[in-house]
């Protein structure tokens, strides 16, 4: 199974920090936001990654990361998304990276206290189709949210003013090589962009999806207020422990 970091964007809500640099590559307590995805990832046991880059300051990631010798790596790979297309447009960029195999997708901007390693084994014994790792969390309207039909998800509603459930779909997203055609057919949302909850209930409605609930805490670092709870929760527990 192959990663893809995805870190593009503008970082519109957390300007003016982003004047001057990636939202990415922010502190976040004492590391780069982009080494908690970056060591997800690797303690998941997945080496081969790809970093999805965009914006003014595309090469301050490899300034900073050069190619990933200090997290025990042999090479790291990056591509560039022009403009803001979204998080599935972003996703696109990896279909000749992950050149037929499984892939982990981590957004660049989420934090989680324990690793993964579980839910990649449970999708690599998958044959097909997509899972994807939920979190209880306070306001579920900030994010997509699983429907359910008892243990099974229905339908992934985006940012609901009324959720059916308290889970929020966290930014990590196991796919089969299949998600690229998908992506090709999918239209613009009202936003302008290519949504990855578009991506999710196609496998959905294909019985194709399965999910897990992340143990420990998890954070997006999106906004000032998430950046400085996910600062403050590194601080106090760490996180990608083992």
């Amino acid at each position: 199974m192959k990663g893809v970091i995805l870190a593009g964007g503008t970082g519109s809500r957390l300007f003016p920090l982003t004047k001057i640099t990636n939202k990415h590559l922010l502190p976040v307590f004492d590391k780069p936001m982009i080494y908690y995805p970056l060591e997800c990832l690797i303690k998941a046991g997945i080496l081969d990654i790809l970093i999805v880059t965009g914006g003014r300051h595309a090469g301050d990631f490899l300034k900073l990361l050069g190619n990933g010798k200090e997290f025990g790596l042999k090479h790291i790979n990056y591509t560039y998304q022009e403009g803001e297309g979204g998080i599935a447009e972003a996703l696109s960029l990896a279909e000749y990276f992950a050149a037929g195999e499984k892939i982990c997708v981590v957004l660049g901007d989420n934090l989680v206290e324990k690793n993964i390693r579980k839910a990649a084994r449970e999708f690599d014994a998958q044959p097909t189709g997509a899972k994807i790792l939920l979190k209880k969390v306070p306001d579920p309207e900030r994010f997509g949210v699983p429907v359910f039909d008892g243990d099974r998800i229905v339908k992934i509603e985006e940012k609901p003013k009324h959720p059916k459930s308290p889970y929020a779909v966290t930014g990590i997203y196991f796919y089969d090589p299949q998600v690229f055609e998908i992506i090709k057919t999918l239209k613009p949302s009202e936003r302008g962009e290519l949504e990855i909850t578009d991506v999710n209930n196609w496998y959905i409605k294909r019985g194709e999806m399965t999910w897990s609930e992340l143990d420990g805490w998890w954070t997006d670092a999106g906004t000032f207020e998430s950046l400085l709870k996910a600062s403050n929760l590194v601080a106090r527990t760490g996180a990608n422990n083992s």
